[in-house]
């Protein structure tokens, strides 16, 4: 669950300032990401745990009102579910995560859909879960040839052996630069898929980079931002659009969902991209 606050500034060390607002919405990258690529018409299934508190029935209310299938979602005795404590400020998001019952995600409960995992199209996992959880969802998605996309989010250590499983990884700038210090990116080219905020979403091509600008929209909210273009990448390589057709699709749908506050409220649909679009074209330089 997010907690947001905005304000006018962000408070230095030891000041204490006055919030403008305060509000509660559901988020979490994983539920995120499937909220954007459901409401964009895919059938998505959700693995994850919630805790067994108010906030994980609520969770599990808003997900069951996005027709986001749930078998593999469960409660767990005795925990709080995970939080977001976000500040708004300045025209930008600073996020604290509490992963509470996300951290019960574990490789065993994981092992427990491999047959759902063997079934679908594409695959997308976060780092709110334990990393021995991604790897083993990595080496499932191999094992079946399901498409599997990481965003590395938040950023922590990985092993070059998870990366390499990997069909797309999509990291913001400062995760990239992350990522830079463990790993060769040179070798990870035709993988990676970078979000910049204002500044686009960059791919490469024949080791090329190739950049798609961001569209001109009044923010609100970037909040979920990055999820909404990891769901609807997610989505569009799922009806096997390519690459380059993908990351305009995504880059559209994340600007249509900075224009309402929360993460998940401005997630929009197929028709609203494919309009925005029609509208504003694509942009690339």
């Amino acid at each position: 669950m997010d907690l947001v606050v905005t304000a006018a500034k962000r408070p230095e060390a030891g000041e204490t300032l006055l919030g403008e607002k305060f509000y509660t919405s559901p988020g979490g990258k994983g539920a995120n990401q499937a909220v954007a690529a459901a409401r964009l018409g895919a059938e998505v299934h959700m693995i994850g745990r919630v805790g067994d508190d108010e906030f994980g029935s609520d969770l599990l209310k808003f997900l069951e009102k996005e027709n986001i299938l749930l078998n593999g979602v469960e409660p767990v005795t005795g925990s709080a579910s995970g939080v977001a404590m976000i500040t708004l400020a300045e025209g930008d998001n600073s996020i604290i995560v509490y992963q509470g019952a996300n951290k019960e995600t574990t490789r065993d409960y994981v092992r427990n859909f491999e047959s759902l995992i063997a079934k679908s199209d594409v695959v997308i996992t976060q780092l709110e879960i334990p990393i021995e959880s991604v790897e083993e969802t990595a080496r499932l998605c191999q094992k079946h040839q399901t498409k599997f996309i990481l965003n590395p989010a938040p950023a922590a250590d990985l092993l070059v052996d998870l990366l390499m499983k990997t069909d797309f990884i999509t990291p913001n700038h400062s995760e990239r630069e992350t990522l830079s210090k463990q790993v060769d990116l040179n070798k990870l080219l035709d993988k990676l898929i970078i979000t910049e905020g204002k500044d686009g979403v960059v791919y490469f091509e024949n080791e090329a980079p190739r950049r798609i600008l961001s569209h001109s929209v009044t923010a609100v909210d970037t909040t979920g931002a990055g999820d909404t273009f990891n769901g609807a990448f997610a989505y569009a390589i799922g009806i096997k659009k390519d690459v380059e057709t993908a990351c305009h699709f995504a880059n559209a749908a994340a600007a249509l969902s900075v224009q309402k506050l929360g993460a998940q409220a401005g997630m929009p649909t197929k028709e609203e991209v494919n309009e925005f679009l029609r509208n504003n074209g694509k942009n690339k330089s």
